[in-house]
């Protein structure tokens, strides 16, 4: 078996001794300092801090950008992304995303206080990894993505999280992942019994104004407890 990746990372924690963790990964190409931003906008509550980490993907090429080396969760052949999907390296972000949860558990948090996050690839692997973690997280937040080896879902999925929240989000005019494709996604997580708050929004493969209005309000939702 291959060795874990040792994942590099981002933290900021909106006050001391955090009860809640964020693992929120970026899109194909980005990085962890991508989202750090948005975090004072989100306006969460002091009296609950929470640690925001947003790790840094490995650099490796990436087949439909002439193979040109950058940060990515994992190879993409074309532009029809569920077709020859890069099965192994989705397996191997997961399993260090894995590996950052149980981190997070040796500092404190518990499983229920951790939310998955992350935009595009990065939800992609945020939702993979979170439907197959055999303990309970607080919540799944997927924006402008997709779901990824769908037909192995329903073989692989881990009951303890088939009552975990999900956020889904998408631009109305995505032109890299087509809104077609996260709306597929979406039903099929429904269709499995999952529970999908999906939100659409005026705009292209980006985070909106509203869009981090309502992700604020899910976070404290899911912190509320």
């Amino acid at each position: 078996m291959q060795a874990t990746v040792n994942l590099e990372f981002v933290e900021h924690a909106t006050g001391t001794e955090p009860s809640y963790s964020v693992i929120w990964l970026h899109g194909l190409g980005a990085d962890g300092y991508d989202f750090e931003p948005l975090v004072p906008e989100l306006n969460l509550p002091a009296e609950k801090p929470v640690r925001f980490i947003f790790p840094h993907a490995p650099q490796q090429p990436v087949t439909i950008n002439g193979g040109m080396v950058m940060r990515a969760w994992y190879d993409i052949t074309g532009t029809e992304m569920i077709l020859q999907e890069d099965d192994a390296g989705i397996r191997r972000s997961a399993e260090a995303i894995r590996d950052m949860i149980q981190k997070e558990n040796a500092r404190g948090i518990a499983t229920g206080n951790i939310i998955l996050a992350g935009f595009s690839q990065g939800g992609a692997i945020a939702l993979h990894t979170g439907l197959r973690y055999p303990e309970s997280l607080a919540g799944i937040l997927a924006l402008s993505t997709y779901l990824p080896l769908s037909a192995q879902l329903e073989p692989e999925a881990h009951a303890a999280n088939q009552s975990t929240p999900i956020f889904m989000a998408h631009g109305l005019y995505d032109p890299v992942i087509p809104l077609i494709l996260a709306e597929s996604s979406r039903t099929k997580l429904q269709q499995a019994g999952y529970s999908v708050e999906w939100h659409s929004y005026p705009m292209p493969h980006a985070v909106s104004p509203q869009e981090i209005r309502d992700i604020s309000h899910w976070f404290r939702q899911r912190f509320d407890k």
